[in-house]
């Protein structure tokens, strides 16, 4: 059985604000151009991919597109 959680008027202690990180909703909405191309990967690469892709629940092709897209912003 869970135990009930019992709240008390206590003071709180020191409070820290944190600045606003999250993205907009028009952010969100947003999706970045994209160009279809071809590449023949290793499969050690693209097994690497899908396995992490499905720890994470998302898409293998996605992880590498992002992987890209950061090395890409790193080098400019």
């Amino acid at each position: 059985m869970k135990q009930k959680i019992e709240y008390t008027d206590e003071p709180m202690g020191e409070v820290k604000i944190v600045s606003d990180f999250l993205p907009s909703p028009e952010e969100l909405v947003l999706k970045d151009e994209t160009v279809k191309v071809t590449i023949a990967l290793s499969k050690v690469s693209v097994d690497f991919f899908k396995k992490e892709a499905k720890k994470h629940n998302t898409q293998y092709q996605k992880m590498i597109r992002r992987l890209l897209d950061e090395y890409a912003a790193h080098q400019a």
